[in-house]
């Protein structure tokens, strides 16, 4: 292990460590809002829109990533639309993202029991008033341990980026080895910036699903 090699390749890695906690949280708010509005059209059994969203969950979640990109990178070109390679890769987050989440938000609206439903349709509120004040603030609570899984797998996916030439950790990287063949210098420092950002992210994920149980619990 060459440690001047390591430390010749920090200012690499940390420009491609930057891009890819933009591109993450980028990805992941739009995946959380994608989610959000497909589960609560599912939850409430919206005419039409209920179908589209079942159909995107399916084709997200049974296509790899890899796949998704392509498709959006090389693909829409053909039909007109020209995305950069960043671009392309948050647009991938966000398909692939948005599906997940849509599982995990429904996942916590089903824990909400049918009688605070019955009971808000009985007080005359409206679907839009029974998701803004009954089922979000609840669901939102019980979905917290999926959906913090879902960030870590989403953060994990963006070196699936490189293969589009996004110059992220993973294809900051790769282009290292293939430009001084250090290989295993330069994938210690990937597998150390990776742990840098999710050991500490995974740790404060599970406090905050600590403190959501206890208060749901009363504990």
């Amino acid at each position: 292990m060459d440690w001047a090699i390591i430390s010749q390749s920090l200012p690499q890695f940390a420009a491609g460590l930057v891009l890819t906690l933009k591109l993450a949280v980028i990805g992941i708010l739009g995946a959380l809002i994608v989610g959000a509005i497909s589960s609560l059209v599912q939850y409430f059994h919206v005419p039409v829109l209920r179908h589209v969203a079942n159909a995107y969950i399916e084709i997200s979640r049974n296509t790899p990533l890899l796949v998704q990109l392509f498709f959006i990178f090389y693909g829409l070109p053909g039909l007109g639309v020209k995305l950069s390679a960043n671009v392309s890769g948050v647009f991938g987050l966000i398909f692939l993202g948005g599906s997940y989440m849509a599982e995990a938000f429904t996942g916590g609206y089903n824990a909400i029991s049918k009688s605070q439903i019955d009971s808000g349709r009985a007080l005359g509120l409206t679907d839009l008033q029974l998701a803004r004040y009954v089922v979000l603030p609840q669901g939102l609570a019980a979905s917290v341990p999926a959906l913090a899984a879902n960030v870590i797998f989403l953060i994990k996916e963006t070196s699936i980026f490189s293969v589009i030439a996004v110059p992220e950790l993973t294809n900051t990287a790769l282009d290292l080895i293939g430009l001084y063949y250090h290989s295993s210098e330069y994938l210690f420092v990937l597998v150390v910036a990776y742990a840098i950002v999710l050991i500490p992210l995974s740790v404060a994920l599970t406090y905050l699903e600590r403190r959501v149980r206890y208060a749901q619990f009363g504990r």
